[in-house]
């Protein structure tokens, strides 16, 4: 399995960090292809795009302020299969990302991406307290993978709040 390229540019209002790429997604080259991700209905019920993308759309959404990178490059069927090294590896390689195109808010797609990051055990939802990169505003929201127990409308209500952060100067 290939890992999928980063979308991601300079002063993007929102960069959006998975856990890794998923079986499908490495097979089809595109961010959150797995049918059973809720991502993009997500992205559309919260207000963030105005219509649902489809996940080989994932790069153009780059034209509208949102980009894609992951914690771990590497493709597995879940999480679980990420060693605490590809963590440590991927947390670097996050930060010296994250660091060079500072986009404007970093949004980690689930608390364990979150917390595999900053280190931190203790996470919200939402917009953290304490950014790890000065500048950057971190933001927590849930995995949008068909596993969690939250309704999509929880969720999606839990993403409304980027569209607020970005509207403020």
């Amino acid at each position: 399995m290939k890992p999928i390229p980063d979308h991601i540019k300079e002063n993007l209002d929102v960069l959006f960090v998975g856990f890794n790429p998923s079986i499908r997604s490495s097979e089809t080259g595109h961010h959150f292809a797995n049918p059973t991700n809720r991502f993009w209905s997500i992205l559309y019920k919260a207000g963030i795009t105005d219509r649902k993308y489809l996940p080989t759309e994932d790069f153009t959404l780059l034209d509208i302020g949102y980009g894609f990178t992951n914690i771990v490059a590497r493709p597995t069927k879940n999480a679980q299969e990420i060693s605490p090294h590809e963590y440590r590896t991927g947390r670097e390689q996050l930060k010296a990302k994250i660091s060079k195109y500072l986009p404007k808010i970093v949004c980690f797609v689930g608390k364990g991406v979150y917390q595999a990051y900053s280190g931190r055990r203790n996470v919200e939802w939402g917009r953290q307290s304490e950014s790890i990169i000065p500048g950057v505003v971190d933001f927590v929201a849930p995995s949008s993978s068909g596993l969690v127990r939250m309704s999509i409308d929880d969720i999606a209500d839990i993403y409304s709040e980027l569209p607020k952060l970005i509207a403020k100067p």
